[in-house]
């Protein structure tokens, strides 16, 4: 085990706050990379990356918003520039499969001179359960457009897994693990597993991909909209209806399916309604 630090940005999210807590766990001198965080990181204020890096030894490389905003990949570069004359020695970085804007991203870590790993990512199972579908899951139903696309949606907790054996483990430089669910699901059977575990109905609504710009236009304004429907038009054609193999070789077991993290979020009171 290193005594060096290892820096986690996007510490507050989902998966950066599993990783987080993960290393710590386990004993590692772990720190977060958030704006509220002492020292503070933001991926939009350039002032704050060298404070945040002063010894580092690996970075989990988890970009905000997404690699698809404008910019992105010129500040990626330039994050990854200021690591290297920090001394960072190791790099993981999360992507989304079948993202032309990720792989960009993946090239610049490839390409970095440092040893790297690439996490390209399935959709994630907690979408569901305390991401951007926990509210319309709450009102019973699960509205997506892609029609009978099929996704191998993967538990975070797997995927964190992953991350923190790819950052303090061996083996596993210059890899791409390709990180899946066991399994191809539409969101029709997803809508019946959720319902099976919250014991209540969820039905599966087909939306446009209009319809659901129009929504996140709504929440999120135009600029969001127009990029995160870009991404689903993008990635909701087929191309990810594969499994991948990343958990099993990155940390030498299958997947959790969908169906145990249902019943496990269920459990933890994920989606109990207020009395």
């Amino acid at each position: 085990m290193t005594s060096k630090p290892i820096l986690i940005t996007g510490a507050t999210g989902k998966t950066g706050s599993r990783v987080l807590d993960r290393l710590k766990a386990s004993g590692h001198d772990a720190n977060s990379g958030s704006r509220k965080a002492q020292p503070p990181f933001d991926w939009d204020d350039l002032s704050t990356w060298e404070t945040a890096l002063s010894g580092t030894w690996a970075v989990y490389v988890n970009y905000h918003p997404d690699y698809a905003f404008p910019g992105a990949i010129e500040n990626l570069a330039r994050f990854i520039h200021v690591a290297a004359s920090c001394g960072v020695e190791r790099l993981v970085i999360l992507t989304g499969r079948g993202e032309y804007h990720a792989q960009l991203g993946e090239e610049v870590i490839a390409k970095s001179g440092l040893d790297y790993t690439i996490v390209r990512s399935a959709w994630f199972a907690q979408n569901f359960s305390e991401g951007s579908l926990w509210e319309p899951v709450m009102e019973g139903v699960v509205p997506m457009p892609g029609g009978d696309l099929e996704e191998p949606i993967i538990d975070i907790d797997d995927l964190a897994e992953v991350i923190v054996e790819a950052l303090t483990g061996t083996g596993h430089s210059g890899q791409t693990y390709e990180c899946t669910g066991p399994r191809l699901l539409g969101f029709a059977e997803v809508a019946d597993i959720l319902s099976g575990a919250m014991g209540r109905r969820v039905d599966y609504l087909p939306i446009s991909f209009e319809d659901f710009h129009a929504e996140l236009e709504t929440t999120s304004g135009p600029v969001f909209a127009d990029i995160v429907t870009g991404i689903a038009r993008e990635t909701f054609d087929g191309r990810n209806a594969k499994l991948g193999d990343g958990v099993m070789r990155a940390i030498g077991r299958a997947p959790r399916d969908f169906t145990e993290f249902a019943q496990a979020a269920a459990s933890a009171g994920k989606w109990a309604k207020a009395a």
